[in-house]
């Protein structure tokens, strides 16, 4: 990750925040790119609650969204656009990567896992959340934990790591699971609901999203066993140093300032739209320990 030095600290406080310092020391294409065209496409997704969703006026709110506007108001600073126009562009597990490496979206703003296969294709800012690898299911189904799931139809979203986890476990284990890939977490989601499907395996936080808002959440539960750690950040394109900077400088004035706990209590910690549930999930203390350090790192043994 990229350290910022005092002298560079002290200039952002007297002058244009965290970013404009920054962007003056390393070129940046796709700040190039927004400057000439007036506009920044931001990729989101419709249903990764409470990062990145539609609200019940199909406005794209969330955790990260919030996140991504603060890089916004750094960006119209730096490239002296106030003007700017932004773009949204809904995408999914599969399309995420591929909008973002064609320039079809300037940044991404939702629930993507760091990985370290990623980050040959991508760049990820400093970590925003951490979560794990879970599944949910129907209480009625007596399904404890992974070794419970031989025979059985499961399904994860297309694209996502839990799928490949979850194929990885199957051929390891030999447990003959049938494994759909859905095209979305709504779609994963409503198969578990419909009884189409015995789990959905997904990050647990967003498990709990979907669960909050469904009919009857006392149903289902959300398995204590998991496949892997999870740090989630937002991704770029590769090779642009200089928005890649701008952005984990963005993030850390957010880290330093408070602003980032009080945008982490908004989603986790209150009321959240379109059913005003509380998710009940205080900040945990290995992303606490990437708050006060923050990293940009793919190795979930760097949280512990």
């Amino acid at each position: 990750m990229n350290k910022i030095s005092l002298k560079a600290f002290c200039a952002v406080l007297a002058c244009l925040g965290p970013s404009a310092d920054l962007y003056a020391q390393d070129k940046s294409d796709t700040l190039d790119k927004i400057k000439s065209t007036g506009v920044i496409t931001l990729g989101h997704r419709d249903t990764s609650i409470p990062f990145s969703y539609l609200d019940d006026a199909q406005r794209v709110v969330g955790y990260s969204i919030d996140l991504c506007s603060r890089v916004i108001d750094q960006v119209k600073t730096v490239t002296k656009r106030p003007d700017l126009q932004v773009k949204y562009q809904p995408v999914t597990s599969a399309t995420r990567i591929p909008l973002l490496a064609n320039g079809t979206i300037d940044i991404e703003c939702g629930s993507t896992t760091n990985t370290v296969e990623r980050q040959a294709q991508v760049a990820f800012s400093s970590t925003t959340y951490l979560t794990t690898s879970n599944f949910v299911s129907k209480k009625s189904a007596g399904i404890r934990g992974f070794d419970d799931l031989r025979g059985r139809t499961v399904v994860s979203s297309a694209g996502t790591t839990s799928l490949r986890l979850l194929n990885e476990l199957n051929a390891k284990k030999g447990q003959g699971m049938s494994i759909i890939p859905a095209k979305d977490h709504a779609e994963a989601f409503l198969m578990v609901a419909t009884d189409r499907a015995a789990v959905f395996v997904m990050d647990d936080v967003l498990l709990a999203g979907l669960i909050a808002n469904a009919q009857d959440p006392s149903i289902y539960a959300i398995s204590s066993e998991f496949l892997s750690v999870e740090p989630y950040a937002i991704m770029m394109r590769r090779d642009d140093p200089g928005f890649k900077q701008l952005v984990d400088a963005t993030l850390g004035d957010a880290f330093r300032s408070g602003e980032f706990e009080r945008t982490y209590r908004k989603w986790f910690e209150s009321p959240i739209p379109p059913r005003n549930i509380n998710l009940k999930l205080p900040m945990s203390e290995a992303l606490k320990k990437a708050v006060l350090h923050p990293t940009d790192s793919a190795d979930p043994a760097a949280y512990q």
